[in-house]
């Protein structure tokens, strides 16, 4: 008798949002279930250089912005101008704008190459699984970050099963990001992870 094990499972397939989704992801009901400021609180400095890809209109930008203080620097990047006009505008009414640095990215390249080693820390909030090139991504993660930046990453569970997960910290762990912490949080995949240097 012969016995077989499930093949590894592999990402999720790239699943981007729409465009309109956006309008609904900044509405202030959200912070009753996910307060960006309790999630990011452990992770930002004052001072710190902040990446965050996929920012949409800012849901989290504007508590990064606030967190890092008027001596740090977010860089915001994400493949829809649309969102990132709307960013731009709630920065400026919110008084951050200065500490805020908006780019248009293509698909799978962050366009970031003035900021290598540079970045402090890379906060992925439910993008990961959107992107085409998972692999490409984390070795400019890799390479933007500072010798000791890390990278935090937020996935739902509607998106990215456990598996999927495991699957995309394997690859993480295989481009030179060490995977260093995964907290158990109810119904989101959470993981801190080290940029290494070889």
């Amino acid at each position: 008798m012969t016995t077989t094990t499930a093949a590894p499972a592999a990402p999720p397939v790239p699943h981007r949002c729409p465009w309109i989704v956006q309008y609904f992801l900044v509405s202030p009901l959200r912070r009753l279930v996910e307060p960006p400021d309790k999630l990011l609180a452990p992770h930002v400095r004052e001072g710190m250089t902040v990446l965050e890809p996929g920012c949409g209109m800012g849901y989290f930008s504007l508590p990064i912005a606030r967190m890092v203080g008027p001596d740090g620097r977010l860089l915001c990047v994400d493949v829809e101008p649309r969102a990132l006009q709307r960013l731009e505008r709630r920065a400026r009414r919110a008084g951050v704008a200065d500490r805020i640095t908006v780019s248009t990215c293509g698909p799978t390249r962050l366009g970031l190459e003035g900021h290598v080693g540079q970045v402090d820390l890379t906060l992925v909030m439910h993008a990961l699984h959107e992107l085409e090139d998972l692999p490409g991504f984390l070795d400019q993660i890799r390479a933007l970050l500072r010798p000791d930046g890390r990278m935090f990453v937020v996935e739902p569970d509607g998106h990215v099963s456990p598996e999927q997960f495991d699957a995309m910290m394997a690859c993480a762990e295989e481009r030179g990001l060490m995977v260093i912490e995964r907290p158990d949080v109810g119904r989101r995949r959470l993981a801190t992870l080290l940029g290494r240097r070889g």
